[in-house]
C-alpha cells in the first residue's frame, strides 16, 4: 500500500478546487467532429457522456480513439463541437486539465539512456510537486507498478513490458483525478498483458482513479472495464455498461459430440426453429418448453450431451455490421499537422 502522497489520496474532494459539480459527467461531447486536410474525418459528431470508474474506449485501430484523446487532453483542436473534461472546455482550459489527467501514450517515448526514476521525478518536477515530495512521489508509483528494485537501470535495457510500466508511473506520479491510457498492453506477451491489466484494476480500484482505457482488444477491455464506449469511424456505436454488451440473447446453444443435425431435425419436429451450427444446435427460446424438448430429444436419440447454455452477445457483434471508413481509419494514428506552439508541449505530464 502506498504512503506519503498515496494515490487516491485526495479524491474524496472535490477535483480541481475550482467548482467543479461533481453531478455532472466526467467527460461530456457534443457533436465532436475532427476533419484534417484533405478531407479526412477522424471524428464525425461524436455526441457521448462518460463518468466515473474503469471506463473502455474500444473500437478498431483508426476508429477515432486516440484523436479523442488528444482533443480532451486540449493538444489539437476540434474541427466543431464541443467538449469538457471536470467541466472544462478543452478548447480553452488545456493546461488546467492536464494538471489532474494522467496520459499513458501509445508509442515508446522513453530516453533510453535516462533511469525510470529520473524520467518519473523530472515529470514530477514538472507538474509543480516539490523536490522532496517528487523523490517520494516516484518511489512510491515505481513500487506501485513493480519496478522499485529496477528503478536506477538504464531504460534502453528495459524489456517492453518494463518500459509500458514507466509510462503508467509517470501517468500517476502527480496524484491524477483520471487515467487516459492508450493502447496500454501495446506490445506484450500474454504474460505481460495480464500485468497490466491487474496494475490497471488495482489502480481504478483501490485507489478509486477514473480510468478510461483506449484499446482495439475487445477481450481486454472485457476483463477491466465496468462501462464502454464503443465508437466506429468517428462515430458513437454505443455507450453502455458492460453487462449491457454481454447481456443474454434469445438463443440456446446445445452441443452434442455428433449427431446434431439429427437433434436439430429432431428438435425442428417438435416446433422449435433450429440452426446447426457445426456440433451446436441453435435454437430460438420458447420459454422452459424449449429446454424440456431438448432434454427428451437427446435423451431419445441417445445422443453425448456435451453443453446446454443461453448465448450471450459478444463485443465482436457490435463491430461486425458497423459501417466502414477507410478515410477515417487511415488517419487516426497518424500524427496530425503540427499544433500552434502554445499548445505542441504539455505542462504537466500528460
Amino acid at each position: 500500500m502506498l504512503t506519503g502522497w498515496a494515490i487516491g489520496r485526495r479524491l474524496t474532494r472535490n477535483p480541481l478546487g475550482l467548482g467543479y459539480p461533481l453531478a455532472v459527467p466526467l467527460i461530456s461531447a457534443r457533436a465532436l467532429t475532427k476533419r484534417y486536410p484533405g478531407g479526412v474525418t477522424a471524428l464525425d459528431g461524436l455526441t457521448v457522456d462518460i463518468d466515473r470508474g474503469i471506463v473502455g474506449l474500444v473500437g478498431s485501430n483508426g476508429a477515432g480513439k486516440s484523436t479523442l484523446i488528444k482533443i480532451l487532453l486540449g493538444l489539437i483542436d476540434p474541427t466543431s463541437g464541443s467538449a469538457t473534461v471536470f467541466d472544462l472546455d478543452v478548447r480553452t482550459k488545456g493546461t488546467d486539465i492536464r494538471q489532474y489527467v494522467g496520459y499513458m501514450p501509445e508509442h515508446d517515448c522513453l530516453p533510453p539512456d535516462a533511469s525510470a526514476t529520473d524520467v518519473v521525478s523530472h515529470l514530477a518536477l514538472m507538474s509543480g510537486l516539490p523536490k522532496t515530495a517528487a523523490r517520494e512521489r516516484t518511489a512510491e508509483v515505481l513500487r506501485h507498478v513493480g519496478l522499485y528494485e529496477e528503478r536506477y537501470r538504464a531504460i534502453g535495457g528495459y524489456s517492453t513490458g518494463m518500459k509500458q510500466r514507466v509510462k503508467l508511473a509517470q501517468a500517476l506520479v502527480h496524484d491524477p483525478r483520471l487515467l487516459l491510457l492508450d493502447e496500454p498492453t501495446n506490445g506484450l506477451d500474454p504474460a505481460g498483458r495480464d500485468e497490466m491489466l491487474e496494475l490497471i484494476l488495482r489502480t481504478g480500484r483501490e485507489f478509486g482513479i477514473a480510468v478510461i482505457v483506449a484499446s482495439h482488444l475487445l477481450g481486454e477491455i472485457e476483463r477491466v472495464c465496468n462501462f464502454l464506449v464503443a465508437i466506429e469511424g468517428g462515430k458513437l456505436l454505443r455507450a453502455a455498461p458492460l453487462g449491457d454488451f454481454t447481456e443474454q440473447t434469445g438463443t440456446l446453444a446445445v452441443e452434442v459430440e455428433d449427431g446434431s443435425d439429427a437433434l436439430a431435425a429432431g428438435l425442428a419436429a417438435a416446433g422449435l426453429s433450429t440452426i446447426v451450427d457445426g456440433r451446436a444446435v441453435l435454437i430460438a427460446l420458447d420459454g422452459e418448453r424449449a429446454y424440456d424438448l431438448v432434454r427428451d430429444t437427446v435423451a431419445d436419440l441417445g445422443l453425448p450431451l456435451i453443453r446446454i447454455e443461453q448465448r450471450r452477445h459478444r463485443l465482436e457483434d457490435l463491430f461486425r455490421d458497423a459501417p466502414e471508413d477507410g478515410a477515417a481509419a487511415a488517419v487516426d494514428d497518424a500524427p496530425p499537422p503540427p499544433p500552434p506552439a502554445p499548445e505542441a508541449t504539455p505542462g504537466p505530464p500528460a
